[in-house]
């Protein structure tokens, strides 16, 4: 049975979301607050996580943060009836695989967590290219052999090369990987990342492409 933690205050939200994700084949598991959601996943098998901004104690992205440090790479989509784009920004910053703004589309939300369920069954939990190796469980990266220091975005930046060696990634294709975001035409932060990274994994291993993006030089 594939568990879902749902991790939110409103009672009327965990009842009405148990019920779809029943009718869907999956196994809803609730909290009410952070420090409750916490200790569930380190006790249950958890597949994927929908976790409120909003809790009483410590918020969602505290809670969120929290997971990340403790090395899990259990999907997440936050929840939020705030509205405005920094609050997406510091979801994604501190690891949400996706952001959904309240009041949402029940039948949306269940093909979102539909949708990282595959990511996450089918993503290998180590990736090995030319030198550079990503343990995607430890968040940890390596160049050959030396542990490097990559902040979320760089590591998951990483991941997108890694996974597509030899491959032209487009900005557009990055910036909605990496930072879930429609394509910004006045936007250099894929551009500002890139430079980071080349700085930690070494210049040559990533290709300008004029016009179109970059490539992991394979």
């Amino acid at each position: 049975m594939t568990h879902i933690l749902l991790v939110d205050d409103e009672p009327h939200i965990i009842g009405l979301l148990e019920r779809a994700l029943r009718a869907d084949g999956l196994e809803p598991v609730s909290a009410e607050d952070g420090e409750s959601a916490l200790q569930l996943l380190d006790e249950r098998d958890i597949a994927l996580v929908v976790l409120d901004v909003g809790l009483p104690g410590i918020d969602g992205f505290d809670v969120l943060r929290r997971i990340r440090a403790g090395g899990s790479t259990v999907p997440v989509i936050m929840l939020t009836a705030r509205s405005g784009t920094a609050d997406t920004v510091e979801a994604l910053d501190a690891g949400a695989s996706d952001y959904v703004p309240k009041p949402f589309v029940v039948a949306e939300l269940l093909a979102r967590i539909r949708s990282r369920l595959r990511e996450s069954a089918g993503a290998s939990t180590v990736l090995t290219y030319d030198g550079v190796t990503l343990d995607m469980l430890a968040r940890r990266a390596t160049v050959e052999g030396h542990d490097i220091d990559l902040s979320a975005r760089e590591f998951a930046l990483a991941e997108q090369f890694l996974r597509h060696p030899g491959e032209v990634l487009t900005r557009e294709t990055l910036l909605k990987q990496v930072w879930e975001l429609d394509f910004d035409p006045g936007s250099n932060v894929v551009d500002v990342y890139v430079r980071y990274l080349r700085g930690k994994v070494g210049a040559s291993r990533i290709a300008t492409v004029r016009g179109e993006g970059y490539r992991w030089e394979a």
